[in-house]
C-alpha cells in the first residue's frame, strides 16, 4: 500500500496532519481533516483509523508537553483520571471492531450543537478557575465515558473533554484546554496500542504524519496560551459546528 503512494500524496498527508495538529491543539476536531485525507489517499478504513490514532498521539503529546512546561498540568494530580480514560478508550477501540458506530453518528451532531451554543453564550466559561461543582468521582466517570467514546467513535472528543472539565471540574479555559489535551493524548495512546496489536497501523506513514501533527500542535498550543479565550472560544465553537455539519452530511446525504 505504501509503495503505491507518490511523494505528492505523502506531502499532502503531512500538510493535512500539520493543519489538524494546529486546529486540534486549540479546539479539537483534527480527525475531520486527517481521516478524510487518508481515505482519499486510498488507505483501507481500519488502517486509516490506526494511522490516524498514531499520528494523533504526536499532536496531543506536543500540546500536552507545552501546557505541562508552562505549569498548567500537574501529573501527580491526574493519575486516577488518566487511568480511567486509558482503560475506557482501550475498551471502546476493542468494541468498535465488533459493533457499528452508526447510532452514535446520528446523535453526536446534535450534542455538538448544544455544546457550541453553551460554549458561545455561557458566562461560566472564563480564563479563571472556579470551585469544583461536583464530586471528583462524577468527573472521572464522565472523563472515562468520553475516553470510551474516543476509542469507539471519536469526533468532537476534545470539545466534550473541555465541556466536562469546565462544567463539572470548575476549570478555567486554559486549564481545561491543557487537561483536555492530556486526556486526549491518553485516549489516543490507548487506541493506538489496540490498533497496533491488531496489525492495523502503517508505521512509516503514521510517523510522517506524526511529525506534521507535532509541529502544528506545538504552534497551536503556543497561540492558545498567548491569546487565551480570544482565540480558543471562536475556534472551539467554529470547529464544533463544522464537525457537526460534516457528520450530518455524511449521515443523511
Amino acid at each position: 500500500m505504501l509503495g503505491d503512494l507518490g511523494l505528492d500524496i505523502y506531502a499532502i498527508l503531512f500538510c493535512a496532519a500539520f493543519c489538524a495538529g494546529f486546529i486540534d491543539s486549540i479546539a479539537g476536531g483534527g480527525g475531520m481533516i486527517t481521516i478524510p485525507a487518508l481515505f482519499l489517499a486510498g488507505i483501507p478504513p481500519h488502517q486509516a483509523l490506526g494511522v490516524n490514532k498514531l499520528q494523533s498521539c504526536f499532536g496531543s503529546f506536543s500540546a500536552t508537553m507545552h501546557f505541562y512546561k508552562k505549569g498548567h498540568i500537574v501529573l501527580k494530580d491526574n493519575i486516577t483520571p488518566v487511568i480511567c480514560v486509558f482503560l475506557c478508550a482501550a475498551g471502546g477501540t476493542l468494541l468498535v471492531q465488533f459493533l457499528e458506530a452508526q447510532f452514535l453518528a446520528k446523535c453526536i451532531p446534535f450534542l455538538l450543537i448544544v455544546f457550541a451554543l453553551y460554549f458561545l453564550f455561557s458566562p461560566k466559561i472564563t480564563e479563571e478557575q472556579s470551585h469544583v461543582r461536583y464530586t471528583h468521582a462524577l468527573l472521572y466517570f464522565v472523563l472515562g465515558a468520553i475516553g470510551f467514546y474516543d476509542g469507539f467513535f471519536g469526533p468532537g472528543t476534545g470539545s466534550f473533554l473541555m465541556l466536562a472539565l469546565i462544567m463539572l471540574g470548575g476549570y478555567g479555559l486554559k486549564n481545561a484546554l491543557a487537561h483536555a489535551k492530556l486526556f486526549n493524548f491518553t485516549s489516543n495512546i490507548a487506541s493506538m496500542l489496540v490498533f497496533a496489536i491488531g496489525g492495523q497501523i502503517l508505521w512509516v506513514l503514521g510517523f510522517l504524519m506524526g511529525a506534521g501533527q507535532f509541529i502544528g500542535a506545538n504552534l497551536g498550543s503556543r497561540l492558545a496560551l498567548r491569546y487565551g479565550i480570544k482565540i480558543v472560544k471562536p475556534l472551539v465553537v467554529g470547529v464544533s459546528l463544522i464537525v457537526c455539519v460534516k457528520l450530518l452530511y455524511d449521515e443523511y446525504f
